[in-house]
């Protein structure tokens, strides 16, 4: 089964490019900008890496960031993640950036968004991997500094794809963020929210019916209302799940416990994703490892969840077409045998 999962040809719809520092690099990046860290060696860094909550990681994932503070830092972290995923047959990707988290340290949009356009046209070019840019909107932070940072955005319009809301949920509700999500629609954004990881369900139905989110981030609570699940199942609204982040996070206990193959079975169009693989232990091939022998998964399972992925993408119809028969040919030649 590992071979199948490594072959199979995915696409990620979930992944924070803030998530993927990697200790080495933060220790790089540190000495390249003159950083004092609170670590003293790379394995201490992992160390630190035992959450309890999305809260406990978000402490830690704020303090990774201080190191990124050139152009050149913010392409070397695009391009070490794509070199990456590329390498797991990740064949596109729609990548979450967080400017709040940089412009409130004194960084400039045109230095963190050139960095990472960069990258990912030159991994583009170099690696036949695609991926587009979703801004997200810091929720724990005010929605009048998120209608700031859309402000921010506009120059560089023609370069961000869509926005999203991510950071800490508990007691931030996504229609908080309504009149930001209004201004995004109306300037051609695609529009995405994480919601119903720790929070209840009622922030799914939030998500879709006031900001009308085309997909929801993590969503797992969703199975808490089955009214929910029935209007994510008719609307074929995806999920984006992340499950060795909710296995880090205490969402579940452990994978066997995890709802995504009770989702799939019940219809709901769920993706695998990775989330903040440089925190959580592991990027796609991981997940889908981690989830297939906890889930106990099978190849149809599996193929269902990377064409749920090639659906829920952000993609035109022959893009999805091309993806969609390269998919189906993988699988075809496994269940034959060849």
């Amino acid at each position: 089964m590992k071979k199948f999962i490594d072959n199979l040809p995915k696409i990620e719809l979930h992944l924070h490019i803030e998530g993927t520092l990697e200790p080495e690099m933060l220790f790089d990046l540190a000495q390249r900008n003159h950083i004092q860290l609170p670590y003293q060696s790379i394995q201490e860094v992992r160390d630190a890496y035992h959450f309890t909550n999305l809260q406990s990681f978000l402490d830690i994932y704020y303090q990774g960031a201080n190191v990124l503070q050139t152009e050149q830092d913010f392409y070397d972290l695009m391009w070490a993640y794509l070199e990456k995923v590329s390498s797991q047959n990740v064949r596109h990707a729609e990548i979450f950036f967080d400017p709040q988290t940089h412009t409130h340290r004194g960084i400039p949009f045109e230095v963190f968004l050139n960095g990472l356009v960069r990258a990912k046209e030159g991994a583009r070019q170099k690696l036949g991997i695609s991926s587009e840019l979703i801004l997200c909107f810091l929720r724990h932070l005010s929605p009048e500094d998120a209608l700031k940072t859309l402000d921010q955005a506009r120059p560089f319009r023609e370069k961000i794809f869509g926005v999203g809301l991510d950071s800490s949920e508990m007691g931030r509700p996504p229609s908080l963020f309504k009149e930001v999500f209004d201004r995004a629609r109306d300037q051609g954004y695609r529009v995405v929210a994480h919601a119903g990881e720790e929070g209840p369900a009622e922030y799914v139905w939030e998500a879709v019916e006031l900001l009308d989110v085309k997909r929801i981030d993590h969503g797992v609570r969703s199975i808490d209302d089955p009214k929910l699940i029935e209007y994510l199942v008719e609307k074929q609204i995806p999920l984006t799940v992340c499950p060795l982040s909710n296995i880090k996070l205490c969402v579940f206990e452990d994978m066997t416990h995890h709802n995504i193959k009770q989702l799939l079975d019940l219809g709901v169009c769920v993706t695998i994703n990775s989330d903040d693989p440089a925190y959580f232990g592991g990027y796609m091939n991981e997940n889908f490892y981690a989830t297939q022998v906890g889930l106990n998964l099978s190849k149809a399972d599996l193929y269902k969840i990377s064409r749920n992925a090639i659906q829920a993408a952000f993609l035109n119809g022959d893009r999805k077409q091309a993806l969609n028969a390269e998919l189906d040919a993988y699988y075809r030649d496994q269940e034959s045998g060849n």
